[in-house]
């Protein structure tokens, strides 16, 4: 095994950079992974996750937590409205593709992957502050003060990351889409009237080049996404405040003056709010791979999440990346870093094109018609294991 007597760290302790110590640790590899959050119980945002048949659950099986997984998670239903709130579409999982790709909550698949590594695995509180390379090994350094070291790092720290420069200088480019992100803890109080359109479903509505795109949590908790196409400085030039609610909601009255009453409701029930540009991270030009080091998910490939196969994408780096390190008939790292870095470029481009398709389709002004179609298209892409 390539990685037998050394070290491996993993920088970044979300679903990808747990998968992979999961992978990793299953062969017998010294692994650790460093996360800056304070410890496991810290709170994790965002919506929910829909880990795919064919790409994100395969690494899932290979970890031996699929059936964890189909335990945690919801198969879920989709709901398309108007600005109306009239229903146009319903799609409701049935016995036959309920697992294809069922929801679960962040701290749900964190809980999974946490209690199947061994104790210790994790070292909390530790945000890298630089990676000094030695002759063979690197040194990291967090800021909290403290150092570790190691013969093999893997970047795993998503889309923003600052340790990417010591693999490639690639910088996420704006994709001319920002994303406002809010969430409501209890909507049946809050917003009533929203809650009962979306029911237990996603719920989507696209019009006027904008959409909204709610899911509902485990506890009941509602996490939506509006998004629309604008000036990359426009948090700047409108003195945005995403943490000044009022601030906020005047923005979006404006934004969304069209739209039916019962959306207001939702916006006002909101208890934050968070800003997201999209980007993209272009992989036409591909950087020398390195033999003590390598990315894996939005580190290596940070992509808007208007296809959904974001993470899933991440987590066939995890499968590939464990199986060339620990199983691969490779002649020494280089190798086999080379090799997972040739296909992860590959089908990471491929989603890439799956994704800027469907934000295209969703801020167009196709009808309800054309937009159904396009999906129909993109989803049937995301769906074909062997695109991946």
């Amino acid at each position: 095994m390539l990685l037998k007597d050394k070290k491996a760290a993993i920088i970044g302790g979300g679903p990808v950079g747990l998968t992979t110590a999961r992978l990793l640790q299953q062969k017998g590899v010294d692994v650790t992974v460093y996360e800056w959050d304070k410890d496991a119980q810290s709170r994790i945002s965002g919506g929910t996750l829909d880990i795919h048949k064919g790409s994100g659950q395969l690494a899932l099986e290979e970890a031996g937590l699929l059936d964890l997984y189909y335990y945690y998670a919801r198969p879920t239903g989709e709901r398309s409205v108007d600005i109306e709130t009239n229903i146009l579409e319903e799609s409701m999982p049935t016995e036959e593709n309920k697992y294809d790709r069922p929801e679960i909550d962040r701290n749900d698949l964190r809980k999974i992957l946490l209690d199947s590594l061994d104790k210790n695995t994790v070292v909390w509180d530790s945000k890298l502050k630089d990676l000094e390379k030695l002759e063979n090994q690197y040194r990291l350094h967090f800021k909290n003060g403290t150092t570790a070291l190691a013969d093999f790092v893997i970047i795993a720290n998503g889309g923003k990351s600052k340790t990417r420069k010591f693999v490639t200088d690639i910088e996420p480019q704006y994709t001319g889409t920002y994303i406002i992100q809010g969430e409501v803890l209890n909507p049946e109080i809050n917003c009533p009237s929203f809650k009962n359109l979306c029911k237990e479903e996603n719920t989507m509505a696209l019009a006027e080049q904008k959409m909204l795109f709610c899911q509902v949590k485990a506890n009941g908790a509602l996490n939506y996404y509006l998004s629309f196409k604008i000036d990359e400085n426009w948090v700047e030039k409108e003195n945005m405040d995403f943490s000044n609610k009022e601030m906020v909601l005047n923005y979006l009255d404006k934004l969304f003056v069209n739209w039916n009453p019962t959306f207001k409701e939702l916006f006002n029930a909101t208890d934050n709010f968070v800003g997201l540009p999209m980007r993209r991270m272009f992989l036409d030009n591909p950087w020398e791979s390195q033999s003590n080091i390598t990315l894996v998910g939005d580190a290596a490939h940070v992509m808007p999440p208007f296809a959904g196969i974001g993470v899933n994408i991440g987590l066939l780096d995890a499968l590939h990346l464990a199986k060339n390190l620990t199983e691969g008939d490779f002649p020494d790292l280089l190798s086999a870093v080379k090799d997972y870095e040739r296909k992860m470029i590959a089908y990471a481009s491929e989603a890439q094109e799956q994704t800027q398709m469907a934000e295209e389709g969703i801020h167009s002004d196709e009808s309800f018609e054309e937009g159904r179609k396009s999906k129909e298209e993109w989803d049937q892409k995301i769906l074909e294991p062997n695109k991946i």
